[in-house]
């Protein structure tokens, strides 16, 4: 698909950070339209570029950090020669500290800054993270999986060579997050034995020594854990905890617990809203959290109420967690976009950070965003509508509701800029309706849960609750619904397909037909336990009562279907169930497998195929008027 003539590049920013001091932060940035990113030094004051690092202009950058004395430390990765290599800038000169043999991720100092830690994956068969492409299931199945250790690096020793690179953690403990202890002596981390892509939903909080390497157990929470962080008196461990789906989709309550060990306590209980992110300062706990269509940036007291300093209907992004802070928390940095402004580095006090670049500013509005909210079953529900820029308020026009994966997550305002599935969309004619049905985050945890051992029932309902609300404030021909979605945003897809006639297209991304067979044959089934309550073989009435496969014979939607050959959340096995089923029963269909593919087609062809047939897909079924 040919890019339009009034397409304009989106400068990109990525994996921001902020000094300890609050005075520079650091971004990994890319020119509109260019492919190479580099990373950019900047002052917090008013944004000026302090210096450019980029050592190799055949690397992918990541990982930034600062060090309390002001140098930065990053992972520095070349794909063509298969090198990954831990970086220091300091003022001197950028220089190799070490070369992995393998993959690395997320290097901090500490906290006298004579040492980096690093997550390591030696010899790594994939990248990391269930969503990435799965190993080709040959030979005997089972017997290895990739292992993410701790390493620790002396910063002024010699360059540490490939063969050198010592795990301090042990094997067959797959490290998900950590952090420093502030005596440096050990390193408080999340992690699980066996499988990583598959474990985390059961991983326990846990201290590493730092000299030994030596696994001591913290807590083993009920929830699922992110970003472990300790307190500057070294005496307690904060994390996220709550029902997550996947790992990185963070969201959840504030609970912390003793550094010694001890049943954790939830410190924001029956809070009307999600954290998705947590940093402990020297003036206490601050938060991201998601409250109906805002983001927020809120402390936690000592009583568990939260004061929000900062709000916005945008989303935020930084490189650890969805905004950094300097090491008092009186700074903040983020980079922030709506569906309307492109992404832009805000930084500054805590209550009232400024934009401070402006490389995105002329970027024009391709769509017109409203937060729509309504009520259904007792829940206050909220969801974005999209329209055209030149939509005639006056004229019928079709809608596709797109529900987004998880189920544990939130669709949350990203710049419509002038390529992607959005754009292509909304320039074609369509209204756009993302829904944040329960199970969503951003109305608290019991939000979040409602959904258990229901999927497709209440968020179904909340979902057809908010196409009539919307149908109230917009043009909308109710005769012109098409639905898509991935991952679980699939299952709805194929779900919605057996319980409605009211969409006239779908198309379903890496989705779930039949929850008895996708058991047997995904790679992350602890994922589902949480859920369920139980195993598909201790309650299979549970998982066969919402699989799409047991009411197919009701299905009479027009369905297009595409996945990734190797995907290991929702293996394409699911696809073709679904597909086979639907060519039985005359309805029209189409499966597309993208070849080495994982969850998410990255390729940019397989995307502007899929992009492609999605759009003629609709167009097909909904008949865009003239």
């Amino acid at each position: 698909m040919a890019a339009p003539a009034f397409a304009q590049a989106v400068h990109g920013y990525a994996g921001l950070a902020i000094s300890p001091k609050g005075d520079r932060l650091a971004a990994i940035e890319a020119s509109g339209g260019e492919a190479h990113m580099a990373i950019v030094v900047r002052a917090v004051a008013d944004g000026h570029v302090v210096r450019t690092i980029d050592p190799c202009a055949a690397c992918s950058y990541s990982g930034l950090t600062f060090a309390p004395d002001g140098s930065l430390a990053f992972v520095s990765r070349d794909r063509g020669t298969q090198t990954t290599t831990l970086a220091l800038a300091d003022a001197a000169a950028v220089r190799t500290v070490a070369t992995i043999p393998g993959i690395a991720s997320t290097p901090r100092f500490s906290p006298d800054g004579k040492r980096i830690a690093l997550l390591v994956t030696i010899g790594a068969a994939k990248e990391a993270g269930a969503t990435q492409a799965g190993v080709r299931q040959i030979g005997e199945i089972g017997e290895h999986s990739d292992e993410q250790r701790l390493a620790v690096f002396e910063r002024g020793a010699a360059p540490v060579a490939a063969p050198d690179v010592k795990p301090l953690s042990p094997a067959d403990r797959y490290i998900y997050e950590y952090d420093w202890a502030p005596d440096g002596r050990s390193l408080i981390v999340t992690s699980a034995l066996g499988n990583g892509d598959n474990n985390w939903w059961v991983a326990t909080l846990d201290a590493v020594d730092a000299a030994s390497g030596t696994v001591r157990q913290i807590a083993r929470p009920a929830t699922q854990i992110n970003m472990p962080r300790v307190s500057p008196d070294g005496k307690t461990v904060a994390y996220i905890g709550g029902l997550m789906s996947d790992f990185g989709s963070i969201g959840g309550d504030v609970w912390t617990v003793s550094l010694a060990g001890g049943i954790p306590a939830n410190r924001t209980q029956g809070a009307k809203a999600t954290v998705t992110s947590l940093a402990w300062t020297t003036n206490g706990l601050r938060t991201t959290r998601l409250m109906a269509d805002a983001a927020q940036v809120a402390d936690v007291g000592e009583t568990g109420a939260s004061k929000v300093f900062w709000s916005r209907p945008a989303s935020f992004a930084a490189g650890d967690g969805r905004v950094v802070y300097s090491a008092d928390g009186r700074t903040i940095a983020t980079v922030a976009q709506d569906y309307t402004h492109g992404p832009a580095i805000f930084a500054g006090p805590v209550a009232a950070p400024r934009q401070i670049t402006h490389d995105n500013d002329a970027l024009p509005a391709r769509a017109v965003a409203k937060s729509v909210t309504w009520t259904n079953d007792g829940f206050s529900v909220q969801g974005w509508l999209l329209a055209p820029v030149d939509a005639d308020p006056a004229r019928k026009a079709p809608m596709i509701t797109i529900v987004h994966g998880g189920p544990a997550a939130a669709s949350a305002p990203a710049y419509v800029g002038d390529y992607g599935s959005a754009s292509t969309l909304l320039k074609a004619g369509y209204y756009l309706f993302y829904p944040n049905p329960r199970g969503s985050y951003g109305q608290g945890e019991a939000f979040t849960a409602a959904n258990r051992r229901d999927f497709g029932g209440g968020d179904l309902r909340d979902i057809l609750a908010g196409i009539d609300a919307v149908e109230k404030v917009a043009p909308i021909d109710d005769a012109r619904l098409g639905l898509t979605g991935g991952s679980y945003g699939g299952f709805m897809s194929m779900w919605a397909n057996t319980q409605t006639n009211r969409f006239k297209a779908i198309v379903a991304g890496a989705g779930l037909s039949n929850w008895i067979s996708y058991y047997g044959t995904n790679g992350i089934d602890q994922w589902m336990l949480p859920f369920f309550g139980k195993t598909m073989y201790e309650d299979p009435e549970a998982y066969r009562a919402v699989s799409a496969i047991s009411f197919i014979a009701r299905a009479k939607t027009p369905t297009f279907i595409y996945v990734g050959e190797r995907d290991i959340e929702v293996p394409p096995t699911q696809s073709v169930e679904y597909w086979h089923a639907l060519k039985d029963l005359g309805v029209p269909t189409s499966l597309v497998i993208y070849p080495d593919e994982g969850h998410g087609i990255r390729q940019p062809g397989n995307a502007a195929d899929v992009l492609r047939r999605t759009v003629a897909w609709f167009d097909k079924y909904l008949a865009v008027q003239p």
